[in-house]
């Protein structure tokens, strides 16, 4: 897989999660068993800004070619993306999260995965 193509990848699950989590995160904490509280909603409108400001960067820089900076880019989001999956993995195993967790679980894992990969192969 090439970088353009995980940018665009990139870019639509971003887009679809930042605006997920901001119009209608409630749903996505009652998938995983939890209360939508206010606090909770707060944190996922903010959340969603990010995503958003993720999905713009791999708009823009679709075409960027090989750089340092791209290899870092990879790195950092393969990394990031492990983490998010490994906590919603803990969550689940310490009875916080219910296994409707699983479909975010797998979903970064593969990201995760492809992000390294593309790191690997410079």
């Amino acid at each position: 897989m090439s970088f353009h193509i995980m940018a665009w990848i990139m870019t639509a699950a971003a887009c679809v999660l930042g605006l997920r989590f901001i119009f209608a995160g409630g749903g996505v904490l009652r998938e995983w068993g939890l209360e939508p509280t206010t606090g909770a909603l707060i944190l996922f409108r903010r959340l969603g800004a990010l995503y958003l400001g993720l999905a713009l960067m791999f708009f823009l820089g679709r075409n960027a070619g090989p750089s340092d900076f791209r290899s870092a880019v990879c790195l950092v989001m393969g990394c990031t993306v492990a983490v998010l999956a490994a906590l919603g993995l803990l969550e689940f195993l310490v009875k916080r999260a219910t296994a409707g967790i699983f479909r975010s679980v797998a979903g970064e894992a593969v990201l995760a995965a492809a992000f390294v990969w593309l790191w690997w192969a410079g």
